[in-house]
């Protein structure tokens, strides 16, 4: 060490104007030191600043290297621009240990792009998903009780004997970003209800997202024997929850249940299915084997206004705003073709900058865009909040510097016009207070394309890449921005859906906290047996930013 600390004086001292009289002559045993010493610190450094400016195009210029050296300099760059993450690869331990890593690189390698979350899963929690990884291990497809219970569900008795385990089914339905919140809602009541969550892989869930649990499956086998119905399930359905209670089917009273229920939740469900959300249904469906349900809604603030679940709720999330949060960033595991998409992307464009911000552009308009009202409110919430620095008119007033702080600001949309606008307005000007910025935009797909495998893997790749941002931007009613926001942790600023063709004033406001929105609650007080606000039940579901009817979980009523 004091061989390393006398080479460190020497290197200092070559930048140093005032003249130091040299060393004495050092011995060769100090010389084979210094070299080793040398070779570490530099192998060490880690520069300060991103050095030369950020290329404003959406595909940034790289400069060439030699093969072997630029191979060299991605193997070290994992260890240079990660530094500052801590490693906590189970993150807090919310992840089971011992799952295969290269089957699923995502999984343990998610910290090392990922700021620490400030939340912390509760013991509760934890030893809750470690219950459930064993129930799933327990009664999975393939094992004794999965069979045991299909005899049951095939079977054509009306009335189903008691089953060793119960199972919901989640149905794939709707666009990506629908279906990572239903299916997190989904396995939040199973954890509810002890249920086991078999997950319909639809024709893209296992191309997009790792197995979450250990030593098991949770897809739907294929020879599932109602799968081929999935697409007939309506309101209309015999086996509806809804049609049976609309019809007097089906009551508390009944000594026997059915061995499949279908829960229709979508977004035009009516009153009959609504009462799913109610205590005394509940009785009834937790003796019914299994479960299917249907959903584009993410309906977890709902589940806080149910009294048999109220207090299991507080007990898995004393923070109430982390659901999603915790149960996104342990079921959501990219697959390996789209890690690939995430980790090339961000390395290649994102990882040097100083400040990352990310901005997600949904418009709801008729037409296809950019349209000028929605890009005057991009810009002018990006300024009003200060977001992105002002820019200069007196295009000689900033001298530039190699030195200056880069923000790199990630777009998402399905056109690149306002991404190309606001880049032309940072390349032709210089920021008032110097900073270098840069814009970046993967794709630009131009309509929603949900059927497409690569269009999704796009999708979720670029969803990702937004919760790595240290500040978000996000739409007015899009659940993609939730999911962002939701696995970043990351509190946004909420574009508001523009009415009429004009930007909304004011432009944006802060999210209440991070969190979903449920877009379709019920309004119906199950005890009283009338229509109410839900909204204002309780302290900590109330409305959302975006949607007035809508309903979203937050801390308290302190938080507005």
């Amino acid at each position: 060490m004091k061989q390393c600390n006398l080479f460190m004086l020497l290197l200092l001292a070559t930048n140093v104007k005032t003249v130091i009289p040299p060393p004495p002559c050092p011995s060769s045993e100090q010389i084979r030191n210094a070299i080793l010493c040398s070779y570490i610190i530099v192998r060490n450094l880690r520069p300060l600043k991103f050095s030369g400016s950020l290329n404003g195009s959406t595909q940034p210029v790289e400069v060439q290297q030699p093969q072997e050296q630029q191979q060299q300099g991605q193997q070290e760059q994992s260890s240079v621009d990660h530094t500052e993450v801590p490693d906590d690869k189970l993150l807090a331990g919310l992840l089971p240990s011992g799952l295969d890593k290269a089957s699923c690189l995502s999984r343990y390698q998610s910290s090392m792009y990922r700021k620490a979350s400030p939340f912390k899963p509760s013991s509760y929690l934890l030893s809750k998903l470690r219950n459930y990884e064993e129930l799933h291990r327990r009664c999975g497809p393939g094992t004794q009780p999965y069979n045991e219970a299909l005899k049951v569900l095939k079977s054509r008795h009306k009335s189903a004997a008691p089953t060793e385990c119960n199972y919901i089914v989640w149905i794939s339905y709707s666009g990506l970003g629908n279906r990572i919140l239903t299916v997190a809602s989904a396995f939040l009541y199973a954890l509810l209800t002890n249920r086991v969550l078999l997950v319909d892989p639809g024709t893209d869930m296992t191309d997009l997202f790792c197995e979450p649990f250990p030593s098991t499956s949770w897809f739907l086998p294929a020879d599932f024997p109602l799968t081929k119905q999935f697409k007939s399930f309506d309101q209309k359905s015999p086996q509806c929850h809804g049609y049976m209670l609309k019809n007097s089917l089906l009551n508390v009273s009944m000594e026997g249940v059915p061995p499949y229920l279908y829960l229709h939740l979508d977004h035009d469900y009516n009153d009959h299915d609504k009462l799913f959300f109610c205590d005394e249904d509940q009785s009834v469906l937790g003796k019914v084997p299994w479960l299917l349900m249907r959903t584009d809604n993410y309906f977890v603030p709902s589940l806080y206004l149910m009294p048999s679940f109220a207090q299991e709720l507080h007990n898995l999330f004393p923070e109430k705003v982390t659901i999603f949060h915790h149960l996104g960033r342990y079921l959501f595991h990219p697959t390996n073709q789209v890690w690939g998409l995430i980790t090339r992307y961000y390395n290649a464009y994102l990882s040097r900058a100083d400040e990352r911000i990310g901005v997600q552009i949904r418009t709801f308009e008729d037409g296809r865009g950019p349209f000028p009202h929605v890009q005057e409110q991009i810009q002018a919430c990006l300024f009003k909040e200060k977001i992105l620095p002002q820019v200069s008119k007196d295009d000689s007033s900033i001298s530039s510097s190699k030195n200056a702080k880069s923000i790199a600001v990630l777009t998402t949309s399905l056109t690149s016009g306002y991404s190309e606008t606001l880049r032309d307005m940072y390349w032709e000007h210089p920021t008032v207070t110097g900073e270098v910025v840069g814009f970046y935009q993967p794709s630009h797909e131009e309509f929603q394309q949900s059927h497409k495998k690569m269009h999704n893997r796009k999708a979720w790749a670029e969803m990702y890449l937004l919760s790595l941002s240290d500040t978000l931007v996000t739409s007015a009613w899009s659940t993609f921005g939730y999911v962002a926001q939701g696995l970043g942790g990351l509190k946004p600023w909420i574009l508001y859906k523009p009415e009429n063709k004009k930007a909304p004033q004011p432009p944006c406001g802060r999210a209440m906290s991070i969190e979903p929105c449920f877009h379709a609650p019920p309004f119906w007080d199950c005890k009283a047996k009338r229509g109410t606000d839900t909204g204002k039940i309780v302290p900590h579901v109330i409305h959302c930013e975006d949607i007035s009817w809508g309903l979203k979980v937050i801390e308290g009523r302190e938080e507005l």
